[in-house]
């Protein structure tokens, strides 16, 4: 009984041993085969939620990084840019402009000072009689024939062609738009000259009423080629202005033909009756007029200057451009028709060139004019005989609100120094002026009632 219950444990144990090895190996599978696990025991991976504020903040941040790097790149490269260009390519600074100084004509010059050895006089002859017959026939010899007369003006012609490449049309173009929303270009045209080469550009004198509120400037130089140009200066007294064309955009060839103008001398009396030319747009564009000087040395009364004009027997129209030259090709005069008297009609006038030489050197060179605002004259010799007058410059007027009026300056003064330089013609006191500049204080003496006064003139702008 005791074997049979053994046996009976035994295989109890046995069984109890086989179930638990089934249920070892079913959960084993269960572990590796996921069909047959458990839902209990299933994984499921999700995907971490997005946090879109946080993904827009970053998105922003980076985008304002982006532009912050890009505008300070751009920054350094337009300030350092052309320190690297001028370091590696050095440019070449413009030249000065400037223009010979004009001797007196009335003065002697060093070559008429040699003494040379005296010419015996030509032995004396008789003088001889001649018939009527005779001198009709030297006459006849020595007849100026329609020929000789063509010759003439066909010299006359080459002369104004070769003046003429220093010549170039100025057109202003304004753009504007009419009642309908349609946008128009208006033109307006003058003559002008090329006056300096300042080894960057070409420099030209134009009259500026023709460049008013301009859009754009084009010049057309003597061989048609057209190219745009740009104001360096203008000046509100004498209504010129001076443009400037780089050298780059003027071709070669252009180069070849082109010539800078010759400035002679306006400031001497043997001008008058002198056969001249007019050249630009004395009657229309390209046009060309011959003459004769009828009348200089009128001085044209603006402040802080003393500018004469040439006035010629030339029929011209009133918006008359260009200049006036002499049978040596030498420049006289600008034509500028707006100073023309009434009782004048349409006859050409210009102003001098040599009084203009000042003005175009500081316009050229781009440089700051000095206002002191006077209208002055020199001390009549009469003046200075009878009633004692010092020589100097007589104020004539005053421009209201002038540094001259705020200073103290009076119509009648006369001004004998300025900054320790004797002051002895008006002349003298614009050269002065011609070296100073805007803000420059300027220790003026000058005579009032016969008593002497000093003042201090701080200098304004043009």
């Amino acid at each position: 009984m005791a074997e049979w219950n053994r046996e009976q444990n035994g295989i109890e144990q046995g069984m109890v041993q086989g179930n638990s090895m089934e249920q070892k190996t079913v959960k084993e599978q269960a572990e590796y085969t996921p069909s047959v696990q458990p839902d209990f025991l299933r994984e499921t991976i999700k995907q971490k939620p997005v946090n879109k504020k946080k993904l827009f903040r970053r998105t922003v941040t980076t985008v304002v990084m982006a532009v912050v790097f890009g505008l300070v790149a751009c920054f350094t490269f337009l300030v350092l840019e052309p320190v690297i260009s001028n370091r590696l390519y050095p440019e070449e600074e413009a030249e000065e402009v400037r223009f010979p100084e004009e001797t007196v004509a009335e003065e002697m010059k060093p070559e008429d000072m040699i003494v040379e050895e005296e010419v015996p006089p030509p032995p004396e002859t008789t003088p001889v009689e001649l018939e009527d017959e005779q001198i009709e026939e030297l006459l006849s010899q020595v007849r100026f024939g329609i020929e000789d007369y063509q010759q003439l003006y066909e010299e006359l012609a080459a002369l104004a062609q070769k003046v003429g490449r220093s010549v170039v049309t100025v057109t202003s173009v304004v753009s504007d738009v009419d009642w309908l929303n349609d946008i128009y270009e208006n033109e307006a045209s003058a003559s002008g000259i090329i006056i300096a080469n300042n080894g960057k550009a070409v420099l030209i004198l134009v009259s500026a009423g023709a460049l008013s509120d301009a859009d754009s400037i084009i010049v057309t130089f003597c061989d048609q080629t057209r190219t745009d140009a740009e104001l360096v200066q203008k000046d509100a007294t004498t209504g010129l202005a001076v443009l400037s064309v780089p050298l780059m955009s003027i071709g070669e060839e252009t180069m070849d033909v082109i010539d800078i103008a010759k400035l002679g001398s306006s400031n001497s009396t043997k001008l008058l009756g002198k056969p001249v030319m007019a050249l630009g747009s004395p009657l229309g564009s390209g046009s060309v007029c011959y003459g004769i000087v009828t009348s200089v040395g009128t001085v044209i009364d603006q402040p802080d200057s003393a500018y004469k004009s040439i006035v010629t027997d030339i029929y011209g129209s009133r918006n008359a451009t260009g200049i006036i030259a002499d049978l040596n090709g030498m420049v006289l005069g600008i034509i500028d028709n707006v100073n023309t008297s009434n009782d004048m009609g349409n006859l050409l006038t210009a102003y001098g060139v040599t009084e203009l030489k000042r003005m175009i050197e500081k316009m050229s060179n781009d440089q700051e004019r000095a206002y002191l605002g006077i209208h002055g004259a020199d001390v009549p010799e009469e003046a200075i005989k009878e009633s004692g007058m010092p020589t100097g410059t007589y104020i004539k007027e005053i421009e209201m609100d002038s540094p001259a009026m705020n200073a103290g300056i009076q119509s009648g003064d006369v001004i004998t120094k300025a900054n320790e330089t004797p002051i002895e013609s008006y002349n003298d006191l614009l050269g002065v002026l011609a070296i100073a500049k805007p803000e420059d204080v300027l220790d003026v003496v000058l005579v009032r009632q016969g008593q002497e006064v000093s003042v201090q003139v701080t200098l304004g702008r043009r």
